[in-house]
């Protein structure tokens, strides 16, 4: 074996190297597969390739051996044949793997959201026409929120800033005001995961649908603050609105939409929302798990 082929083995150059010696470098999980495979290639008459894990200490290597088999062959008791270096090609793959297995997880549950959303808003919604509409705007809040779905470097969550998703999310009713720049968001920097951007994205559209219902999103000149404080294990957003129509608290029953902010809110965030229905306009704290809000 060459120089180089030591050097990717990690072992100091000399005259000879036995298979036995370089078999204590391979991997213990595919050890026994790669003895299987030289102990086939004396055997049988052709070329062979296998690829199999090497250590270095506490690096893995790939390697990739190819050669002539059958003991006929070998000279001297002397195997030819080369050793590749391909970990670039099987990290590549690994990640390929990987990537797509994300995908198809985050599809699935796409599909699980949207199908649970269509189902609920067939029982509430009063006629076809609003439950095309209503579950339009949901699933197009959902995508918004997936659309900054990216690592972040850190550790600060693997989908989106906590700022950048609540400014994308209010993004559309900024501009059906008088003027534009009426939606403040002043938030810590923080990270947001996948599935608690999801949740968030939901209670979100919810909470601007109603201020534009009923609320100071309603009026030209209504504006909506959203600011945050930490509270320990928690996070604290602050749901601000003025300058709309007088609101008081509702007496009907709970709707559909306040039915999934609560839930979104309890059971995905860890968390709980309550209201303060002031002259100015309502007030509405939430309060998440900070450690669920980063998964």
């Amino acid at each position: 074996m060459d120089q180089h082929g030591f050097e990717l083995w990690g072992m100091p150059w000399r005259a000879e190297v036995t298979f036995e010696e370089l078999s204590a470098n391979i991997h213990p999980s595919d050890r026994d597969r790669v003895r299987s495979a030289f102990a086939a290639t004396r055997a049988v008459l052709g070329s062979y390739e296998t690829d199999f894990r090497i250590l270095i200490g506490e690096e893995v290597r790939w390697i990739s051996a190819r050669g002539q088999g059958e003991d006929v062959g070998i000279v001297g008791r002397t195997m030819f044949g080369i050793f590749l270096d391909v970990t670039g090609r099987k990290q590549a793959e690994e990640g390929n793997e990987l990537l797509a297995g994300e995908m198809s997880h985050r599809v699935k549950n796409l599909l699980a959201i949207a199908s649970g959303l269509t189902a609920i808003t067939s029982r509430t919604a009063p006629n076809t026409q609003d439950m095309a509409r209503e579950l339009t705007e949901r699933l197009s809040a959902l995508g918004r929120a997936h659309d900054l779905v990216r690592p972040l470097p850190g550790g600060q969550g693997d989908a989106a800033l906590l700022g950048d998703l609540l400014t994308v999310l209010l993004a559309p009713y900024d501009d059906m005001g008088a003027f534009k720049g009426r939606i403040r968001v002043a938030v810590e920097r923080m990270g947001v995961g996948e599935s608690a951007a999801t949740g968030l994205g939901l209670v979100i559209h919810e909470l601007a649908t109603n201020s534009l219902k009923y609320g100071a999103l309603s009026a030209p000149t209504g504006t909506l603050d959203l600011s945050s404080a930490a509270d320990g294990d928690f996070v604290t957003l602050v749901w601000l609105e003025r300058g709309g129509p007088a609101v008081d608290r509702p007496d009907a029953a709970e709707g559909f939409g306040s039915k999934l902010i609560r839930r979104s809110i309890a059971g995905q965030l860890g968390g709980s929302i309550s209201y303060e229905w002031s002259a100015e306009g309502v007030i509405i704290t939430l309060r998440m798990k900070r450690d669920r809000l980063t998964s």
